[in-house]
């Protein structure tokens, strides 16, 4: 029985996974906007204030981690959005005379906002390769970096969720991209911690993003790690299992009653 059901999960969620599939190259707008806005960043950051900052190597190779990570926090706006539109516009309800497994349809979501912002990450790095981004990495190295980025990019999904699912409307659901865009900021993405007043250091040292980004740009261009790849994991981690345990909750307060 657990594995029919486990089944009928896999399959209701691959069906919803091709939904969306559909739905971003149907538009393609946003998809393109998701990606030009982070390498129009990247490009601003290391020909206009690139010069003006002093990094321990070529200020490109370290900017593009802060880059992807703030390509990531734009794309998962996108997920937040579909959510919302998804249960307001009535299709969800829809679905619920219908014989879906109730969970499959926001792993459906998670998984093609991992596609998306998938995409988006390679893109950017192939942008970043052209105007001089050279990482060092080893195969042991690039594997360690793609599940970081995994756990990072199926943690904010569901958060993404989460919030699209608590969301009066798409407008509201929109701002949840204010806080993973936000946070790179005041952290070590563009500039070196130390170079922030002491107050705003504390802080930056001690965020999520910053450990996450450490860890990144130590496996692709070599700078020490430390402890740091342990504190990303934590974080985003424990943030994985909290987004996806709130998530289905509410979906099946919503969904189921």
């Amino acid at each position: 029985m657990k594995e029919f059901s486990l089944i009928w999960a896999i399959n209701d969620g691959w069906t919803i996974f091709c939904r969306n599939l559909k739905h971003i190259f149907r538009n393609p707008e946003s998809l393109i906007v998701s990606m030009a806005l982070p390498i129009i960043l990247m490009l601003l950051f290391v020909y206009v204030f690139g010069g003006a900052i002093q990094t321990s190597s070529d200020y490109v190779n370290y900017v593009v981690p802060g880059i992807i990570i703030t390509c990531v926090g734009y794309g998962s706006a996108t997920t937040a959005i579909g959510v919302t539109q998804d249960m307001k516009g009535g299709f969800f309800e829809r679905l619920r005379s219908m014989p879906v497994h109730a969970s499959a349809l926001l792993v459906g979501h998670v998984a093609g906002s991992f596609v998306r912002n998938m995409i988006s990450t390679i893109l950017v790095i192939f942008v970043a390769w052209l105007i001089g981004f050279r990482p060092n990495a080893s195969l042991i190295e690039w594997i360690g970096v793609i599940g970081m980025l995994s756990l990072f990019l199926l943690s904010l999904s569901w958060m993404a969720v989460l919030f699209g699912l608590l969301a009066k409307n798409a407008e509201t659901a929109s701002a949840f991209t204010f806080l993973p865009m936000f946070l790179p900021y005041v952290s070590s993405a563009f500039v070196p911690a130390n170079t922030m007043p002491s107050w705003l250091q504390a802080f930056s040292e001690n965020q999520p993003m910053t450990p996450f980004i450490e860890t990144l740009r130590g496996m692709l261009i070599g700078t020490p790690i430390g402890n740091n790849d342990w504190l990303a994991i934590i974080w985003f981690g424990g943030l994985l299992i909290a987004a996806f345990i709130m998530a289905m909750f509410v979906f099946k307060k919503k969904f189921l009653h």
